[in-house]
């Protein structure tokens, strides 16, 4: 049989029964892992690489074998994938297989995929708390698309929302009088977050303008025409108001907002575990790489500062 020659599914479907498992497993992570359509797409886009490499070799998912898994890794490698690649595609394996043993398969599990390195630890990019001040200073509050966008940013900044979480909020989720709003994450798990004085003051100044803007569902920020605000629109009014306020536009983007609310935290003294329930993460893990930032930082003011620093 033929290799497919791209990593897309075939015009007439795949075939050996690999058309049928991945559908099966698209619909997995939809309905029963609850996963944005997003982060399914990626899970398929490794398990597409996946499945021209096995159906080259006349191998269905149901016969797949521990040798066979580590060369499509070997393989894979080979092929020059980067070792935080690697890292997605081996935990996109396992929870196929998984998948695939829970569904009665009696093939190789998820203990069959060897663990490739573990990628180098990026720390993430993220803003001084000046730099973040003349940010939340460039939208001009005179309009009342400046009041909107002054709101969204201190919100996002005071709660480290992802940039998805905050397109689609619903405004009943705001109960400013609390200072806390409800979110659906990852997962569909749902989660509270406190927000300060300074987000709820211009969360009021946009609600009393907000009707002005008709809008047509309940986000709690729309634009012009009433219609919830997407992502792809947050991030460009993000990239202008970050030239307004002087920064490099490819420095700052929603996610290093994020990145400065948890960093910045933990600079005045916040636990760990309380910035991992605010984040939305499972693992508290993933929340330990802000440690590393925050001692980065603290290294770098010793440095700076200490007048012994340099021996």
């Amino acid at each position: 049989m033929p290799r497919p020659r791209t990593h897309e599914e075939p015009e007439h479907g795949w075939p050996l029964g690999w058309g049928a498992s991945l559908r099966e497993f698209r619909t997995h992570l939809a309905v029963e892992r609850g996963l944005s359509p997003h982060t399914a797409a990626s899970y398929l886009s490794d398990l597409n690489h996946l499945a021209v490499w096995a159906c080259g070799r006349e191998l269905p998912a149901t016969e797949l074998t521990r040798d066979h898994l580590t060369a499509f890794l070997v393989a894979q490698q080979s092929e020059g994938k980067a070792p935080r690649s690697l890292a997605r595609l081996s935990s996109s394996l396992r929870a196929f297989l998984s998948f695939l043993r829970m569904e009665g398969g009696d093939g190789a599990g998820p203990e069959a995929v060897v663990k490739p390195p573990r990628p180098p630890r990026i720390l993430p990019r993220t803003l001084g708390e000046s730099q973040v001040e003349a940010l939340l200073n460039a939208p001009d509050t005179a309009t009342p698309l400046g009041v909107r966008d002054r709101a969204w940013l201190e919100l996002l900044y005071a709660s480290g929302l992802r940039v998805s979480e905050l397109a689609g909020l619903p405004a009943l989720s705001v109960f400013l009088d609390e200072g806390f709003l409800k979110v659906m994450g990852k997962g569909r798990k749902e989660r509270l977050i406190p927000f300060g004085q300074g987000a709820e003051r211009w969360i009021r100044a946009w609600l009393v303008l907000r009707p002005g803007f008709k809008p047509r569902g309940g986000e709690l920020f729309v634009g012009q025409r009433g219609d919830g605000l997407t992502r792809q629109h947050l991030w460009r009014l993000l990239k202008g108001y970050a030239r307004a306020a002087g920064l490099r536009p490819g420095a700052v983007s929603p996610h290093v907002l994020r990145h400065a609310f948890a960093t910045h935290l933990l600079d005045h003294g916040a636990d760990l575990r309380a910035v991992q329930a605010m984040l939305g993460h499972a693992d508290i893990s993933t929340t330990q790489i802000y440690t590393h930032v925050h001692q980065a930082r603290l290294r770098a003011l010793y440095d700076q500062m200490h007048p012994r620093s340099g021996g």
